[in-house]
């Protein structure tokens, strides 16, 4: 199984990470994406027209979008991470994939105008970034008020790591996680994770700074 990766990439990293907590081998294509721009050549244009990565090829099949990847993954070797299949337990988990897309478009969008120079309006990005930890906040404290530390159940499941890589690196767009605590704590869950693996700004557990454990987080 062959995935087409940058090491900056969230949406990448989501793929590693489902990879490695499932115990799926991949073998690694760096793209050069920035500042190649690989994946806008016709090797890769071959494989997925619309020109974005990652792209994770496994014999005859070749999917392009991270959250069909990280079911593929699941359903090949983690099926407990799709969820026990309770009708109000798929469908939080499929809503949450469909939100990971707007955490994407405002958290990515200003982490790339930040730290690649993409052109775009930073201000409706964060502020659309903003609007979304919002949301996920107010439904992490509702799975709470369930006894859930996940957003679909009571363990992880694919909706936590679709969403989890662009709710990290929020700061590197310029916005803050310090007023979500619920973000924080799910954010710790996932890090101690069995097979966590990290990514540049991304670090397991317990090589977070003292100083950002805030009061009643583990």
């Amino acid at each position: 199984m062959k995935l087409y990766d940058y090491v900056l990439s969230p949406s990448c990293y989501k793929v590693r990470l489902m990879a490695a907590l499932t115990g799926v081998k991949l073998e690694i294509r760096a793209v050069d994406f920035h500042p190649g721009a690989e994946h806008r050549g016709p090797e890769l244009m071959a494989l997925n027209p619309a020109g974005s990565i990652p792209i994770l090829e496994d014999g005859d099949l070749i999917l392009t979008e991270s959250a069909a990847m990280l079911t593929y993954l699941a359903a090949k070797a983690g099926p407990e991470w799709l969820g026990s299949g309770a009708p109000e337990e798929t469908a939080r988990l499929q809503q949450w994939l469909s939100f990971a897309h707007r955490l994407t478009a405002s958290l990515g969008g200003a982490r790339l105008h930040e730290m690649l120079l993409r052109p775009g309006d930073i201000g409706t990005l964060q502020a659309q970034g903003i609007a979304a930890l919002r949301e996920l906040e107010a439904g992490l404290v509702e799975q709470g008020l369930r006894g859930m530390r996940f957003l679909a159940s009571d363990r992880p499941t694919v909706a936590d790591i679709a969403c989890f890589p662009y709710v990290a690196l929020a700061p590197d767009g310029g916005v803050p996680l310090d007023p979500y605590p619920a973000i924080r704590l799910w954010s710790r869950a996932i890090r101690s994770l069995d097979n966590f693996i990290e990514m540049p700004g991304i670090h397991r557990l317990h090589e977070l700074k003292r100083e950002h454990v805030e009061p009643g987080e583990v």
